[in-house]
């Protein structure tokens, strides 16, 4: 079980389950979304329990996902795929140790010029499951 939150605390929630397939997505949505990539870990839809919700908003971000922000402070939650029961959480929202390592890092091709992968952490070039 993990809690998190935003920034400002209009948004907190509790993940009744262990997080899993902690990743590091490069892709130019999750760059121009977070100001970085995006860390997140992954978890059942229903899983995901909010204390409070009333500054979570989501961004319709393509055909087939959107993303969970706070409207408030602007902080990076969430992307969930339209089909599917998983959503995964942002690592950062966390409230305290997280005990999980990055397991992958996924569109290493769509990166940012200004930065390296160098951790030793495998890289796919798009997303597989």
């Amino acid at each position: 079980m993990a809690q998190g939150s935003c920034l400002c605390g209009a948004v907190t929630f509790t993940v009744e389950t262990a997080l899993k397939d902690p990743l590091a997505c490069h892709c130019k949505q999750c760059r121009q979304q977070s100001g970085h990539y995006f860390a997140a870990a992954h978890a059942p839809k229903e899983a995901v329990n909010f204390s409070r919700q009333d500054g979570l908003t989501w961004f319709r971000a393509s055909d087939i996902a959107s993303r969970g922000f706070c409207r408030e402070c602007g902080a990076t939650l969430f992307w969930r795929a339209d089909h599917g029961d998983e959503i995964a959480v942002a690592l950062g929202a966390i409230d305290g140790p997280t005990g999980l390592s990055l397991g992958r890092h996924v569109w290493a091709n769509a990166k940012g010029d200004y930065y390296d992968i160098a951790d030793g952490v495998p890289q796919q070039e798009g997303f597989e499951g």
